[in-house]
């Protein structure tokens, strides 16, 4: 042992072979010294043993078209008809079930089809989706008669029983069009329109990009290239586009300007003024003679709330509220509310530190009270009962010693009193109301356990246990459930909470590498990603799973500077997105660590995709003792080069240097370990010259690094995922577990045998 451990203490010595063994050598052969050597120190210098596809294949079963079909009568999706009741089609072992509800009773009746349930293939109804209410298509008149649609930049209605096409507005020409979607990274066909409750009336804008940059992107392909180009302004332009708010009166054929100057192209919920297919912030009145809306600043932090009278182009000035960093009017959709008929408005803010609701007078813009108050948050507004006063809602942290990411149904009564949480169980809570608002469909979940769906009426009452997931043959598979877990901030303070995914039958005694997959927002975590929801349960998380069967431990972790808590936990990085959580990623696994003694600190991996992208860079040339092995896939670098809705909202205007030194290729000259970059050729969100600048700085500093560019992927990679997430196998296994994958290994994704029946 003295002799390996001299060997181990002096190898990096040039002359450390023959100071140790030269009296050995003398006596020896160096043949009969080599394997001498090769039999005493074994463990360490040798790898893990190959992978093999077996154990690939292993890990494929932990993938969510493998898992899926293994989970039954996890959810309902109801169907509402005009009587009242509503229908749901349920997933079982042996294919599917329908189901028929009356919510005034609480009756259940199922069959094998539609048909023998008395509803038709069509079922007569529309399906409520999800918790923001809508159905169909923003772009069809709410009395399903016209469609709108844009032609050489003008917008048009067709006619949907005769197919007759009108054409609206006369004066669109490029870059200059009305109702247009395609600002940014957002570029689609489909028009952004609020349609007036009676059908005869649009709200759009005519959009003003002539003097906005392009961006330009060529696929590959044989023969001569071809030039895609669009719109999209960077953080520091000095022009961005602006909208001119009209209105189109479709009986008289007019089109009215609202009497306010243009708007920057802004929403306060999101990156773009079409949140959720629909014009983002704004509200007809129901008698369609009025609308209101929000005007968004350039940087977000001002907000100014408006009237219009839709006939004569009017604008009132309502209300105004500005905030020192980035101002939001709720999570994952808006929360504020007009309310003509009571002279009211409900307004959303955080400035005192939670986000709350408040009532206020419409004519006069002044406080009436807060309807919510206290150390939580209110997500969403849901539904607002107005003939009663009443506001339901999405809120999280409410109740303490509860995950503050579990989202609970709320009521409060317009005057702040009466305040009741309607679903009481500790975990992530679904809503779906019926058209009526008498009663609500409540999938709930956890992380660790299946979906239970229930029907409540508004009171809170209980009037049915719709289905219980079962993950029986899930489990039997070798299914395991993530770990939760709570740890504290890089602030010692502030609780943070995260999943971990464990190899099966760990073995206490070992070391297993450990890979943190992460998204450090700031508009969402690696599990909250885009808003609420991310705390459900699923049979499958991405690959984090599958990575766990091949031998590592895999976490994530949703650092300080996400949403859906306190608004100072939001701002903890405002005007410095490079923080990236990054603090927060490496003091949570060194407590993991502490807890459980199997996960090795001296191999840590990391990666992510877009803003996870970045902060995996970031990680690697920022942290390069503690992150060993990076996966950066279509990384916003430098947002410099990524549209200027991202960057100044949460980093604030361009000035001198505030972006340059968030900038990843400024740090590339750190690097030390293993770093593979990927992106789509053709990611028309984050433009690949945002990799080339990294790459570029690592040629520079003449660091080795890996790269992969997909050819013709957008920002997701399309039919190239599967096998960019085979190569991730491969590089963490290769680079980090320190052994060989197998060649090649092919993912085969699967349909649900039960979707075909």
């Amino acid at each position: 042992m003295s002799i390996i451990k001299g060997v181990l203490d002096h190898q990096n010595s040039p002359d450390y072979l023959r100071v140790i063994f030269e009296p050995q050598m003398k006596k020896i052969s160096l043949a009969v010294f080599t394997l001498a050597f090769t039999l005493i120190v074994p463990s360490a210098f040798a790898q893990q043993p190959a992978l093999t596809a077996a154990d690939y294949s292993r890990a494929e079963k932990m993938l969510s078209f493998n898992t899926g079909p293994l989970v039954d009568r996890s959810g309902v999706r109801p169907i509402f008809l005009p009587d009242g009741r509503f229908w749901y089609r349920v997933l079982t072992s042996t294919g599917s079930e329908y189901v028929i509800v009356d919510p005034s009773t609480g009756s259940k009746r199922s069959s094998a089809t539609m048909n023998e349930l008395g509803i038709g293939s069509a079922g007569g109804g529309t399906a409520a989706i999800g918790r923001r209410g809508r159905s169909g298509d923003p772009a069809t008149s709410p009395d399903g008669t016209k469609t709108a649609f844009i032609r050489d930049y003008n917008l048009w209605v067709r006619d949907t029983a005769t197919g007759k096409e009108t054409q609206l507005t006369k004066d669109g020409i490029k870059d200059f069009g009305y109702a247009t979607n395609n600002a940014g990274w957002t570029h689609g066909p489909n028009p952004i329109v609020a349609w007036s409750p009676d059908s005869k009336k649009i709200a759009t804008f005519q959009q003003d990009e002539r003097n906005v940059s392009n961006v330009y992107l060529v696929p590959v392909q044989v023969g001569a290239p071809t030039l895609e180009t669009w719109k999209s302004a960077l953080p520091g332009d000095p022009n961005v586009p602006m909208i001119s708010r009209v209105v189109i009166d479709l009986d008289s054929d007019k089109v009215t300007r609202l009497q306010v100057a243009p708007d920057p192209h802004r929403s306060s919920n999101c990156d773009d003024i079409s949140c959720d297919g629909g014009f983002t912030d704004v509200y007809w009145a129901p008698d369609s003679a009025t609308l209101a809306f929000l005007s968004t600043s350039r940087d977000h932090k001002n907000e100014k709330l408006r009237v219009a009278n839709a006939s004569t182009g009017a604008v009132r000035e309502v209300y105004e509220e500005s905030t020192g960093t980035q101002f939001e009017s709720g999570q994952g959709m808006v929360n504020w509310r007009y309310l003509p008929a009571s002279n009211e408005f409900i307004w959303f803010t955080e400035r005192d530190g939670w986000g709350h609701l408040y009532l206020y007078n419409l004519a006069t813009g002044k406080l009436k009270n807060q309807i919510t108050k206290g150390d939580w948050a209110v997500w969403q507004v849901l539904s607002v009962d107005d003939k009663n006063r009443v506001v339901y809602g999405l809120a999280g942290g409410h109740d303490k010693g509860v995950n503050p990411y579990f989202g609970q149904l709320f009521k409060a009564n317009f005057d702040g009193t009466g305040f009741q949480i309607l679903t009481p169980e500790p975990a992530n809570h679904n809503i779906t109301f019926s058209p009526d608002g008498k009663y609500f469909v409540d999938n709930y979940s956890t992380p660790d356990t299946a979906i239970t769906a229930t029907l409540r009426d508004t009171s809170g009452k209980l009037i049915a246990t719709l289905e219980k997931g079962d993950v029986t043959r899930l489990k039997a598979a070798g299914w395991q459930a993530p770990v939760q877990f709570v740890v504290k901030a890089h602030d010692g303070v502030t609780d943070l909470y995260g999943l971990l995914y464990l190899p099966p039958n760990i073995d206490q005694s070992k070391k297993y590498p450990i890979i943190d997959n992460i998204y450090p927002g700031p508009q969402g975590g690696a599990i909250n990603s885009g808003g609420p929801g991310g705390r459900n349960f699923s049979s499958s998380r991405g690959d984090n799973q599958a990575l766990a069967e091949l031998g590592f431990v895999v976490v994530q972790l949703d650092g300080m500077c996400n949403p859906l808590r306190s608004k100072a936990f939001h701002d903890s990085c405002y005007g410095n997105m490079a923080d990236n959580t990054l603090e927060d990623q490496v003091t949570g696994m060194k407590q993991l660590a502490t807890k459980y003694p199997f996960i090795d600190l001296d191999r840590v991996g990391i990666w992510g995709h877009s803003g996870g992208g970045f902060a995996t860079a970031a990680a690697m040339f920022r942290f390069p003792d503690f992150f060993r092995v990076g996966i950066s896939e279509s990384g916003n670098h430098d947002n410099r080069n990524y549209e200027d809705d991202w960057g100044e909202r949460y980093i604030g205007l361009l000035a001198g240097d505030n972006y340059e030194k968030q900038a990843n290729q400024t740090y590339a000259k750190n690097l030390k370990g293993h770093l593979l970059l990927v992106h789509g050729t053709m990611d028309d969100n984050v433009p690949p010259s945002n990799t080339l600048l990294v790459a570029d700085a690592l040629i520079k500093a003449n660091k080795d690094f890996d790269l992969i560019m997909i050819p013709n992927a957008h920002h997701g990679y399309g039919a190239a995922s599967l096998y960019m997430m085979r190569r991730r196998w491969d590089y963490f296994v290769k680079y980090l577990l320190g052994a060989e994958p197998p060649k090649e290994f092919e993912i085969k994704p699967r349909q649900d045998p039960r979707s075909t029946m």
